[in-house]
């Protein structure tokens, strides 16, 4: 049983640029604020600092595509930052584009924290280390959300980090973004819901012995989440069988068990018949390797 404080005050600051260049292109946004406010907390502030270059604005294509953009978000109930694009000319006459919203997010957040109670940045970039101790300070408890090329720094500064891969829903299969799906594939798995027969999800090798292993992932975002590991408490996941033959060929079973390794699959029912999960179609999502 979940304790709900709907007096958390909680802010989100998502580093846009940072987030969409290491595996979090397609980012839901309606799913991060469900994440943040996981426990029945108030979103109080929401912001997304995203890159907009003035100079390719008279394309239309890219005008619109920005317009949609930015009117998605918010719709989700976010306020759009737009950091202008600069561009520089390097030594060898070279064309070099810059727009960091580095400290519009951070000065945001901290001038900010003084009426919030919990802080969720999604970065992984190592400068924000400095602004997670200067929130949490100001008495903010802060969290990390981010993809690929986390900073170790970062990560370590948080009161809690969590992988965007586990969150169910929060990002689309890596099938889907790569737009290699077949109408096959979409009927009988890609747009099922989360957790259920049929669909893909996302999760970590808890167990390994001999020639197979059990891959715990998150049926649903709970009040409690935190990464995976062995003291989850049961109802928050739920947990899929695999066959050593079942590994991506960039992962052997000396490696695991890994907090560290994310795998997405396919769920199928398992074959002892009594509700259990068995893996299918196993993919390595993180770390990235050839």
């Amino acid at each position: 049983m979940s304790n709900i404080h709907s007096s958390t005050k909680v802010g989100v600051y998502v580093d846009v640029e940072n987030i969409s260049r290491n595996g979090g292109r397609g980012l839901r946004y309606n799913i991060l604020r469900k994440f943040a406010c996981r426990d029945g907390a108030i979103p109080a502030r929401l912001n997304a600092y995203i890159a907009y270059d003035k100079t390719r604005a008279v394309e239309p294509i890219y005008e619109n595509v920005q317009r949609e953009f930015h009117s998605l978000i918010q719709d989700f109930g976010y306020k759009v930052i737009k950091k202008e694009v600069k561009w520089y000319q390097d030594d060898r006459g070279g064309r070099i584009s810059k727009a960091n919203a580095d400290l519009d997010l951070a000065v945001d957040a901290i001038l900010q924290s003084e009426k919030l109670d919990r802080v969720l940045l999604a970065t992984g970039d190592g400068d924000f280390v400095q602004v997670v101790r200067a929130l949490q300070n100001r008495g903010c408890r802060v969290e990390i959300l981010a993809f690929n090329n986390v900073s170790a720094d970062l990560r370590d500064e948080a009161d809690m980090f969590m992988s965007g891969y586990l969150v169910p829903n929060l990002l689309p299969c890596q099938k889907e973004i790569d737009n290699k799906s077949t109408p096959t594939e979409k009927s009988s798995g890609i747009w099922k819901t989360w957790g259920d027969i049929g669909s893909r999800v996302r999760g970590t090798c808890y167990h390994q012995r001999d020639n197979y292993g059990f891959i715990r992932f998150y049926r649903t975002i709970s009040p409690s989440m935190c990464e995976l590991s062995q003291d989850s408490k049961k109802e928050e996941y739920s947990v899929a069988f695999f066959h050593e033959e079942m590994l991506p060929r960039q992962v052997s079973q000396s490696e695991l068990p890994s907090r560290n390794i994310i795998f997405e699959f396919e769920l199928e029912t398992g074959k002892l018949g009594d509700g259990s999960f068995q893996a299918k179609d196993m993919k390595l999502v993180y770390p990235v390797r050839p």
